[in-house]
């Protein structure tokens, strides 16, 4: 995990964290460039499987940054009765479940890893809305959602630009998207995407990028900048630390950013500006 390996609080954070799947909920997705190099080829192959063998356990453990992003995110979800809603790498479908209720017209959630997608398919409030396709090359018209949630997927995708231009394509004018991914800086601090089982641990390729870089990416595909907010875990999340037996750990945590979070607007063409607040 990282370049090195140190015997500090800090080291027993970042492998506390791993194990209990704090920089999680990544998604597994593939290349939609059907001529894209062999090694991008290689790493999308990597990553699903480790989401296909994550699969069986991946709602079976607490987990402090879904407990963060959850209790953050739900002041920015807006109002999506009679609106169509795209959960995009929805894994185990834990963002379509907790909004399909809210009256949606439409809800869908997209992943690739087919194991996940079994998982989500056994929530009765999401079966038979979800579907099997690659993230980058989405199976819908344009201009077809009023909002996307992205949840601890970016990092898993090499090209950004080319997700960003393909949500830009099915998001309607106004549509709002929701982006979150494990902070830069707590990347910097060794914390990875990755969990343990039976065969071991496992840690997943994930590419770190700034605000800066993400929104580049997005304003080029049609998309305004409303906002980028750094969250922390606090004392909701201290009774996780408790029960896994790391309470000493949680201070150590509780001073790095830990998740990113992105809001974007669809602009109408050629409107889209670099603002941020």
């Amino acid at each position: 995990m990282g370049a090195a390996v140190y015997r500090s609080e800090e080291a027993e954070s970042r492998e506390f964290m791993n194990q209990i799947s704090s920089t999680l909920e990544s998604r597994a997705i593939g290349s939609a460039n059907h001529k894209a190099h062999s090694s991008d080829a290689r790493d999308f192959v990597l990553v699903q499987k480790a989401y296909d063998r994550w699969a069986p356990t991946y709602d079976q453990f607490p987990n402090p940054l879904l407990s963060l992003e959850e209790r953050e995110l739900g002041s920015l979800i807006p109002q999506l009765r009679g609106k169509r809603l795209l959960d995009l790498a929805c894994g185990t479908g834990r963002w379509l479940e907790k909004l399909s209720s809210q009256g949606a017209e439409v809800a869908v959630g997209i992943d690739y890893s087919a194991a996940m997608l079994w998982v989500a398919e056994a929530k009765t409030a999401i079966r038979g809305k979800l579907v099997r396709a690659d993230c980058q090359s989405l199976p819908f018209q344009p201009s077809t959602f009023d909002f996307v949630v992205c949840s601890f997927a970016l990092g898993h995708i090499r090209d950004l630009r080319g997700l960003a231009r393909e949500l830009g394509r099915v998001a309607r004018s106004g549509a709002e998207l929701l982006t979150s991914d494990l902070h830069p800086e707590a990347y910097e601090k060794g914390w990875r995407t990755g969990f343990r089982d039976s065969q071991g641990a496992i840690e997943i390729d994930t590419w770190a990028r700034t605000a800066g870089e993400i929104a580049e990416c997005f304003y080029c595909a049609g998309f305004e900048c409303r906002a980028h907010m750094s969250l922390w875990l606090g004392e909701p999340e201290r009774p996780l630390f408790d029960r896994a037996g790391k309470s000493d750990l949680f201070i150590v945590a509780s001073k790095v950013p830990a998740i990113l979070v992105s809001h974007f607007r669809r602009a109408s063409h050629g409107t889209a500006s670099r603002s941020e607040r």
